[in-house]
């Protein structure tokens, strides 16, 4: 089973661990994150992600890693590609909830097809939502649509 680690700038790793231990509580353990902050240097987050990744149990198979960085070419997904030569370790920038869900969702599957998951859910994730309701959706009734009808009010 791959394991998970999320690597992006402080505080986004930690709030996305948050978010997918929600909704995967039993995979909540299996999930790391690793926040770098403005004023670290990247020698010393490298060295902590190093820490994190050994302090794992050991697999049958070897370390089978996906690495789930913010940004191409910023310092995160830097540090995450000098953490390959620790075993199997793939890299995925621009991570997002989709991807992450998907990833936690298929962590069982062998690496390389995790990675394809991984991206097919951040792909399929992102979409514009319409602006307008479809036809077929009944208009509520009561205070609640009022309310729809002021700016400062957002629903979810």
């Amino acid at each position: 089973m791959a394991k998970l680690m999320i690597l992006a700038h402080a505080p986004l790793a930690s709030a996305l661990k948050a978010v997918g231990a929600h909704a995967f509580p039993e995979q909540a353990e299996a999930l790391m994150a690793l926040d770098v902050a403005p004023e670290a240097e990247p020698e010393q987050t490298e060295q902590r992600a190093r820490l994190l990744i050994q302090a794992l149990p050991p697999d049958a198979g070897g370390l089978e890693l996906l690495i789930l960085t913010d940004a191409f070419g910023a310092t995160p997904a830097n540090i995450a590609q000098r953490l390959t030569d620790l075993g199997q370790v793939k890299v995925v920038t621009g991570v997002n909830l989709p991807m992450l869900w998907r990833a936690m969702n298929y962590a069982d599957e062998p690496l390389d097809r995790l990675v394809t998951r991984a991206l097919a859910g951040a792909t399929q994730g992102v979409m514009q939502v319409a602006t307008v309701r479809p036809q077929n959706q009944a208009q509520s009734v009561g205070p609640r649509s009022r309310d729809d009808l002021q700016a400062h009010h957002h629903q979810q």
